[in-house]
């Protein structure tokens, strides 16, 4: 998989010169996030461990986690995801994602952004071709329909 755009966003691989920027989100985090999502008393995960992470990330074929860009700033805001573990069935993921701070009061949040993904179906073993709509608004995803 290559990239897949709205028209202000690219969402793509994360690359490990990324590292602290995904360690900033660590540390952005809310106390009430779960400890275990959450910088520990030694400090860790570190950028070093971010970037191991990320390393081991790079063979995989599929990715699990892509970088949210902004397009035409080369900008990273955060990462999103499909998740097949939520609330919902196994055939509807549903997205996860996690922003920076900065990042939330920008106008492009209320946009919807619509792209094609290719990924696996509810059993997991077919392809899933379809149109996300994803509406963000302060913040919080606030719709998600396939189309």
């Amino acid at each position: 998989m290559g990239t897949l755009e709205t028209d202000r966003l690219i969402l793509r691989h994360r690359r490990v010169g990324e590292a602290a920027i995904y360690r900033q989100l660590w540390a952005e985090r809310d106390p009430q996030v779960p400890p275990h999502r959450r910088i520990n008393s030694e400090g860790r995960p570190t950028v070093e461990d971010i970037a191991a992470q990320l390393r081991a990330e790079l063979g995989e074929p599929v990715p699990g986690i892509l970088a949210v860009e902004r397009k035409g700033t080369a900008e990273v805001i955060g990462y999103c995801r499909l998740t097949f573990h939520g609330k919902g069935s196994p055939d509807e993921p549903e997205v996860a994602y996690e922003l920076l701070r900065a990042a939330h009061a920008d106008t492009w949040m209320g946009e919807r952004g619509r792209c094609v993904h290719g990924g696996r179906g509810g059993d997991r073993g077919g392809l899933l071709l379809g149109l996300f709509v994803v509406t963000v608004e302060d913040g919080f995803c606030v719709g998600f329909l396939r189309r």
